[in-house]
């Protein structure tokens, strides 16, 4: 398998460490079930309503079809965007933390320089590397792809959103 470092055993299961080709999460039922069917749903009512009105039927059914169809394919999207708004915060809280455990220091002034979506890479880093790969990033206006990729010591995490 490409891009797999290491496996670990442990209580007799098989886990793989995670790294910049393998964080990326899929969860299926939201990506895979709930997502797709409401967008089929959605699609299946606009092409009812589209049909209804090119026929000269009354459409009334079919636009609250549409409502409905509408409103189901936003709710996973939203209740989504939600968690991984709340997700952000807390890894701009981590950070400054992290920041303030390795310098005795405050991030604020660093934060202002960086953004979210390249504190969000940092993140992954290791305390051995976090500080220079900041200042690295801060310099040079790293992109989070290239961030992640510098990242040698890289920190797991398996309880993303």
């Amino acid at each position: 398998m490409a891009g797999l470092h290491y496996i670990v055993i442990s209580n007799q299961k098989l886990f793989f460490m995670q790294n910049y080709k393998n964080h990326s999460r899929y969860y299926p039922f939201h990506h895979f079930v709930l997502t797709p069917l409401t967008l089929v749903y959605f699609v299946w009512t606009l092409v009812n309503l589209i049909s209804a009105i090119g026929s000269g039927v009354q459409a009334s059914e079919q636009v609250y079809h549409l409502i409905g169809a509408t409103i189901l394919l936003l709710l996973p999207l939203l209740a989504r965007i939600y968690a991984l708004k709340n997700q952000d915060r807390i890894i701009r809280l981590e950070m400054r933390q992290r920041y303030f455990e390795l310098t005795g220091s405050s991030f604020r002034e660093k934060e202002r320089k960086l953004r979210l979506s390249q504190i969000i890479a940092l993140r992954f880093a290791g305390d051995n590397e976090l500080l220079a790969l900041i200042e690295r990033t801060i310099k040079e206006g790293l992109r989070s792809k290239v961030i992640k990729q510098s990242i040698e010591n890289w920190q797991e995490d398996k309880r993303r959103v």
